[in-house]
């Protein structure tokens, strides 16, 4: 395999098999044609069209929220959207801009709305070789369970913005405490659009990057992780290349870790591909 498939798993959007779903003149997400159909039921909420959706409801955010979270309830209780996790995240025509309603974390891929997270390269440096912590997914995680992850990830919820996400993230996942956090630094933003089961994920990642002392080891606190490992970039590049190990988006972070500190470089076939595919343009 090459470093590009993972790029193209994480980019398997057909623009052929979705409309866009509308709220006022911001497009807000992407429906897959089936799911618009099963939305056509809830005519009071949304409007579909063969080649668009609206969302109706007038009124501010709690107002919006309220009425697709009944629908929401729907779904879940016909099986077609998870509804576990306890969290909303802030759907909004782009980054800091006032939501137009909060939607329940389950419920995001059905809609296709846009979310957003954190990820935190934990590495430790012997000269030019490059060591990152790995930890390992909880095998009862409902996305891909026992799959390498990285030191810490999360979703951005209702409230909050990516550095208080990655300090309340590192806190539980990792046992990382704010003063460590404080000196990680922010290295862009990595943007994917796939299909899943349940529909689109159009997600964008802020990546952070944190050299972790020698003598510190993660530790889990929230169930979410099943272990850690200190694995040399190397190894984990081998793994990314060979397996399926690693979680599908953490993919992504690796490797833009290793172009950015010169790891992997252009005399690699992958290289180019590799720096020009992690940033899907945000439309």
């Amino acid at each position: 395999m090459a470093f590009i498939d993972r790029i193209r798993h994480c980019n398997s959007f057909d623009r052929a098999r979705v409309i866009p779903l509308w709220a006022g003149p911001h497009r807000i997400g992407w429906l897959r044609h089936d799911n618009a159909a099963i939305l056509a039921r809830f005519d009071t909420v949304f409007e579909t069209t063969p080649d668009k959706a609206r969302l109706l409801v007038e009124g501010d955010c709690d107002t919006a929220s309220k009425k697709v979270d009944e629908v929401v309830d729907a779904l879940v209780a016909e099986r077609r959207v998870p509804k576990w996790r306890n969290e909303t995240f802030d759907v909004a025509p782009r980054w800091g801009q006032k939501p137009i309603l909060r939607l329940d974390r389950g419920a995001v891929p059905f809609f296709g709305v846009r979310a957003y997270g954190v990820h935190l390269n934990g590495y430790r440096r012997d000269g030019d070789d490059f060591s990152l912590w790995i930890g390992r997914r909880a095998p009862n995680k409902q996305v891909a369970p026992g799959k390498l992850d990285n030191i810490v990830a999360g979703g951005i919820g209702n409230g909050y913005g990516a550095a208080a996400t990655l300090a309340k993230e590192a806190e539980e996942e990792a046992a990382i405490p704010a003063s460590m956090i404080a000196r990680a630094v922010a290295a862009g933003g990595l943007t994917y659009r796939m299909e899943t089961k349940n529909g689109i994920r159009d997600d964008v990642m802020f990546v952070y990057d944190l050299e972790v002392p020698a003598g510190f080891t993660p530790s889990n606190s929230d169930g979410e992780i099943a272990g850690f490992e200190l694995m040399p970039l190397a190894d984990i590049l081998e793994r990314i290349r060979t397996t399926t190990g690693f979680k599908f988006n953490v993919n992504l972070v690796i490797l833009d870790f290793a172009v950015r500190h010169g790891v992997l470089k252009p005399d690699d076939p992958d290289y180019l591909d590799v720096a020009t595919g992690l940033h899907r343009p945000l439309d």
